[in-house]
């Protein structure tokens, strides 16, 4: 073949490339596509799984007409954003909405919400019918001012016992009266009381609790902490400044609760606990093959999340402790997992309660924008997705840890002792204060008194137990194309 004629043929493949590559980014997909255009596109570019979705390669399609076809047989988009995952086996947390400003206020701890932060469980025996308990209530909440309380027990709403196929749809009322039972050796009993609620639109301060408690010569910090929430990380370091005013010598952090949230909190929060760190690794991301490839060879540092000293430019009031104690429950999940796995390669990190979540990936929230961010969205529609875009692990390469964080000591929150957030004598508390003063005896379990868990308050849209990262990384869109 003549040299001529094989650049002409190079050349020829290549416009026919870039051609097919203009046609699926520059041409506008029909109006009533826009949102199965957006779903397809952003999936493609940062789904983590996006290899593993036959429909979501990069030579699917070869052109936008292609690519519309194939939207067209999904005329909801949320049918469009299921069929594009791997087996829900695998990806557990991706989530799309019809409204994005819901979706930000539930990141930042603003939900429409009654103030019963609660769990559900299976009643004894059975596979069906479940029952809640009140965790804690937030204050300023409508519940704060009921006769409502941690550890009162509802089994119903509206006269109607709680099951598995109707719990989402009598919890998602605005308004309802929660139906009050007693716990009596193991059984559930209706006792005629009622609580009627209304959900407002509520802001939750994530540090529920913050004090020291002095117990011979430790002074131990014990800080309750119920979500990742960035716009608090302030009001965070303020609860570490004064922790750190009171010379404490030991803390127990308490995420039983804490379903998780900002992956730059948590970065944060373990920096306020140690400080000596500042720098060093504290987790490092694994992004799907494509954006995974550009970073490491034009930007490996964009993959790694290190221990800071600072919040812009406020400093961080950092313990600079070696051990710490972490309260875990069924509940605790992604960024508080990801706190435990940051800081085992650090410090002795003494984990009481229960297996946590499982949850090992991370999401971001993606726009219908040039660049799938804020700027520039979509005025059609305010779909948004939250789909999982990331792997993290810690600085020894560690995180599969799929079925959860197994505690160091083992001790199931029950019913039959719900004692009161904070107290000296509440179970894991007592339990992590005598690990540090050395005078602690391990409670004995009564198995009458567990339950098997189903769901908890946060868990129940998807919105409040992610783990994400402020942005997407815009800066590759261009390079990949």
């Amino acid at each position: 073949m003549k040299p001529t004629y094989k650049f002409a043929l190079l050349l020829f493949l290549v416009v026919f490339s870039l051609q097919g590559c203009q046609d699926m980014d520059d041409t506008a997909a029909p109006i009533n596509l826009e949102v199965q255009d957006f779903i397809w596109k952003g999936l493609n570019q940062y789904y983590l799984w996006q290899a593993d979705v036959p429909n979501l390669s990069d030579d699917r399609f070869a052109s936008q007409d292609a690519l519309n076809t194939f939207l067209r047989g999904y005329p909801v988009p949320e049918d469009l954003f299921n069929a594009l995952r791997v087996d829900k086996s695998i990806d557990r947390f991706s989530w799309i909405v019809d409204d994005y400003l819901e979706l930000e206020g539930a990141l930042q701890g603003t939900t429409k919400n009654d103030g019963v932060e609660f769990g559900l469980v299976y009643k004894a025996g059975s596979t069906t019918e479940i029952f809640g308990y009140a965790r804690y209530i937030i204050p300023g909440s409508d519940a704060a001012t009921k006769d409502i309380r941690r550890g009162s027990i509802f089994y119903g709403i509206n006269g109607t016992q709680l099951t598995v196929s109707n719990y989402q749809s009598l919890l998602a009322l605005e308004s309802y009266t929660l139906n009050l039972a007693d716990y009596n050796a193991g059984t559930i009993t209706p006792n005629g009381e009622s609580v009627a609620l209304t959900k407002t639109v509520l802001a939750e301060n994530p540090i529920l609790i913050n004090k020291v408690i002095t117990n011979g010569t430790h002074k131990i910090g014990y800080l309750m902490y119920n979500g990742f929430y960035a716009d608090y990380d302030n009001k965070l370091n303020e609860a570490f400044a004064s922790l750190k005013s009171q010379a404490v010598t030991d803390l127990v952090l308490d995420l039983r609760y804490n379903s998780g949230g900002s992956v730059l909190t948590a970065t944060r929060l373990a920096s306020m606990i140690t400080g000596q760190y500042t720098g060093k690794v504290f987790a490092k991301q694994q992004w799907n093959e494509k954006i995974n490839s550009y970073f490491e060879s034009n930007n490996p540092d964009a993959l790694k999340n290190l221990f800071t000293d600072k919040i812009g430019n406020t400093s961080i009031n950092s313990l600079n402790l070696t051990k710490i104690y972490i309260l875990t429950t069924k509940s605790s999940a992604s960024a508080s997992e990801l706190v435990i796995n940051g800081l085992k390669p650090y410090m002795d990190v003494v984990q009481i309660g229960d297996v946590t979540t499982g949850k090992n990936v991370g999401s971001v929230t993606l726009y219908d924008s040039p660049t799938f961010g804020t700027e520039n969205r979509n005025p059609n529609h305010r779909y948004a997705m939250q789909p999982i875009v990331l792997k993290i692990v810690n600085a020894d390469g560690f995180g599969d840890y799929f079925n959860g964080l197994t505690p160091t000591i083992q001790l199931k929150e029950n019913l039959g002792d719900l004692d009161i957030l904070g107290n000296t004598t509440e179970p894991l508390l007592s339990t992590a204060i005598g690990k540090i003063t050395g005078t602690g005896k391990m409670l004995r379990q009564s198995p009458e008194k567990e339950f098997n868990y189903f769901k908890d308050a946060k868990s129940l849209n998807g919105l409040q137990n992610q783990m994400y990262i402020e942005k997407a990384p815009e800066g590759i869109l261009k390079a990949l194309d």
